[in-house]
């Protein structure tokens, strides 16, 4: 679904990202992992358009992604949810999901997919007149997440999603992940520093430091690297 080869990307003349390749099949749930500063979030703004590269190409569903308008991306079937949530403060819950639906086909879906967002976060329905900056932080991821649903993704792209939470909430968070992908079949490319967790779920995962990537595998196979199990699983 998602090819990505040779990428570079950054700010201005400065690369964040050198010679980045990943790849992510139809109904996968994939992880990228590593630590602050290794381009992880870069690489998800140069996916959504909001940064253009300076070299590689990105196909999605073999279309050349880098003819597509940054805003036309979203009614493509990519649902980026941002670091640190970037909920609308000022607007409903139920405001907040509707603004997620402004993609044809989550318009075209809207009155399924809101009662499916409510089944999978039943607080929201219970907040749905509640303006979103009120909520907890935990609440609002919950909305972060089904404001990316509501406009019908065939991809998914969470950023650090358990950023600022309570490792309960957290666990709650990648559980019901676990639960949208297996009622939906959604393909998820994950961006995390609890790497225990996105390894967990992961079906492939790859590790990016410094903006490039060190290593990739199954989710066996990483768990099993003594790199990694040094590293960044505290064994």
């Amino acid at each position: 679904m998602l090819d990505v080869e040779g990428l570079r990307s950054g700010y201005s003349e400065v690369a964040v990202l050198q010679d980045v390749s990943i790849t992510v099949g139809a109904g996968q749930f994939v992880s990228i992992v590593g630590p602050n500063g290794a381009g992880k979030t870069t690489l998800f703004k140069t996916l959504s358009g909001i940064l253009t590269p300076m070299a590689g190409s990105i196909r999605f569903d073999g279309e050349d992604l880098l003819t597509v308008r940054p805003a036309e991306r979203a009614h493509r079937g990519i649902a980026h949810v941002p670091e640190g949530r970037q909920v609308f403060a000022s607007l409903t819950v139920l405001e907040n999901l509707e603004m997620g639906a402004f993609t044809r086909m989550g318009r075209a879906a809207w009155q399924v997919n809101i009662q499916r967002i409510f089944a999978w976060f039943p607080v929201l329905r219970q907040r749905a007149d509640q303006l979103a900056g009120t909520l907890s932080g935990g609440e609002q991821q919950m909305l972060a997440i089904g404001r990316g649903l509501a406009s019908q993704p065939k991809l998914l792209m969470l950023d650090e999603p358990s950023m600022g939470l309570a490792p309960a909430m957290a666990d709650f968070v990648f559980e019901k992940l676990m639960e949208i992908r297996k009622d939906t079949g959604l393909t998820i490319l994950l961006v995390e520093q609890r790497v225990a967790e996105a390894l967990q779920f992961a079906d492939h995962a790859y590790v990016l430091e410094t903006g490039r990537v060190v290593l990739d595998g199954t989710r066996e196979t990483l768990q099993a690297d003594d790199r990694i199990r040094q590293a960044y699983l505290g064994m």
